[in-house]
């Protein structure tokens, strides 16, 4: 299970300015947030480079 929605939650970003930063639709974003679709591995090492955190944080539990 990923966790870019908690990141994004924690972070004050909305889905549509990821959507933006990455150059996908709002609809793939909100895919990978509601966990219907994974990102590739390219995808998740950008969007964890946009967020400005350790790629493992997006697919670690940190409970």
């Amino acid at each position: 299970m990923n966790r870019i929605k908690e990141v994004l939650e924690e972070k004050g970003i909305k889905q549509i300015w990821l959507a933006e930063k990455l150059g996908k639709s709002f609809n793939t974003v909100n895919s990978y947030v509601q966990n219907r679709q994974q990102p590739r591995l390219e995808v998740l090492n950008k969007i964890a480079d946009i967020l400005d955190v350790d790629i493992k944080s997006l697919i670690i539990s940190n409970k």
